[in-house]
């Protein structure tokens, strides 16, 4: 949330009473969507805000019939607590998944309960930006059909798409991996999709997923380690998500790990993602056993998935690039441990949950030689527990906020969201 410094690429933050009440409005929200039913006392205390203001906040919520009244329970001596829970009926979500072998989306009811889901392959060579955005455009226009849902009750739409992004221009800022730069994407959804777009990446959707409903719920510091064709790790710090001045923050997948070694996309060599992201692994397989049936050098997931099987019938090459794997992900896992100091590690996406617990085994006992012994000893090292997909999870709440931004907002201009391409939502018409 902040005004753009001309001089640079960086956002000034200047947080306005409008801002800080969107805040509180969205954290109010998100506290009912995974406690409901709730009172408004319970949520003062999770919040940490006033009663009076929770109560104002809860008015409001009602108004927009976000949430409804659900009855009242039982207090200690006192009035009854009256108790509210979200109205999952009162509109919808869609979250976009945009990887680089393929576009999933998903549409969340307001509970963020999925009603649909819709997959697009994307193949290798098939990274322009016309080519992904008429594969997000066909999938979004399916799961609506699927799952049935007026346009009006579509209250936005929140896009990851990997690399570092412009959230308040919906810009794709660089993508090294298909060589994006500057590359408008919203405005070229927006002739496609007539919901209102929000834009950001991967790193912070996992992060959000975690937070809200998996191993980060609930923890102040975490570090969410996105495992797929590119790597990355989102970042909870002081309970809060941590985006970096610029929106930046946890390229890890981009520090150097290995000293002149692998060349990565990004034009360094050494980085963290060359020897665990897919390919990465795809080349440690290749390296131990170049005519491996194991391997199939045109499709990572096939790969990946030959890997975990082989590795669950102790197959040798198997276990042992599982292992060589881990202990590159243990060393620079390590050096999170040591500098961030978090309560949890969670190992997320496709990667880690097809390669699963014999992976994170590895990794558990890689990042135990390398972390300093305190540091380690206070952070748990998990596979993520959201059985969904986290990306489109996390994206759909950053749909969610730009909606309740929008409301807040009108009638002024609305800055220091996502910037949407349409016209802001209206709000969802009361359940037939």
């Amino acid at each position: 949330m902040g005004r753009k410094d001309r001089g640079s690429s960086v956002s000034v933050v200047k947080r306005t009473s409008r801002d800080i009440r969107t805040a509180n409005r969205y954290e109010v929200l998100r506290q009912i969507i995974a406690e409901s039913p709730t009172s408004r006392q319970e949520l003062a205390a999770a919040t940490g805000l006033s009663l009076a203001t929770v109560a104002t906040l809860v008015g409001e919520l009602l108004d927009l019939r976000m949430i409804t009244e659900v009855g009242f329970e039982d207090s200690a001596g006192g009035r009854p607590r009256g108790l509210v829970a979200v109205n999952a009926s009162g509109g919808a979500l869609i979250g976009v998944d945009i990887a680089e072998t393929y576009v999933r989306v998903e549409l969340f009811d307001l509970g963020l309960n999925v009603l649909a889901r819709a997959d697009e392959d994307m193949r290798p060579g098939e990274g322009r930006p016309e080519q992904v955005v008429a594969h997000v455009a066909a999938a979004v226009g399916s799961v609506v059909a699927q799952a049935g849902v007026e346009g009006a009750r579509v209250l936005g739409v929140g896009v990851s798409v990997p690399g570092q992004v412009d959230r308040d221009t919906g810009i794709a800022e660089y993508a090294p991996n298909w060589d994006w730069h500057e590359v408008p994407l919203l405005d070229l959804l927006a002739e496609h999709i007539s919901y209102p777009l929000h834009l950001d990446n991967p790193l912070r959707a996992c992060a959000v997923a975690e937070q809200w409903f998996g191993a980060a719920r609930g923890r102040g510091d975490a570090v969410v380690v996105n495992l797929g064709t590119g790597v990355g790790a989102g970042l909870v710090l002081g309970g809060g998500l941590h985006r970096g001045v610029s929106n930046s923050a946890g390229e890890w997948g981009h520090t150097t790990l290995v000293l002149d070694g692998r060349l990565c996309h990004c034009g360094n060599h050494g980085c963290v993602e060359t020897y665990v992201g897919a390919p990465g692994i795809m080349l440690n397989l290749r390296e131990l056993s170049p005519k491996s049936p194991l391997l199939h050098p045109e499709d990572q997931t096939a790969t990946i998935d030959a890997l975990a099987r082989g590795v669950a019938v102790q197959d040798p090459v198997a276990v042992k690039v599982v292992r060589d794997t881990a202990r590159y992900l243990g060393a620079g896992i390590a050096d999170l441990v040591n500098l961030l100091n978090p309560q949890v590690v969670v190992l997320s996406s496709w990667v880690a949950a097809t390669l699963g617990e014999p992976l994170l085994h590895e990794v558990r006992e890689a990042v135990a030689r390398h972390a300093l012994r305190r540091p380690f000893a206070a952070t748990a090292i998990v596979l993520s527990p959201i059985p969904s997909d986290p990306v489109c999870l996390g994206a759909a709440t950053f749909a969610l906020e730009g909606a309740l931004s929008s409301i807040s907002q009108r009638p002024a201009r609305r800055s220091g969201v996502p910037r949407s391409r349409t016209a802001p939502p209206a709000p969802p018409s009361p359940p037939a």
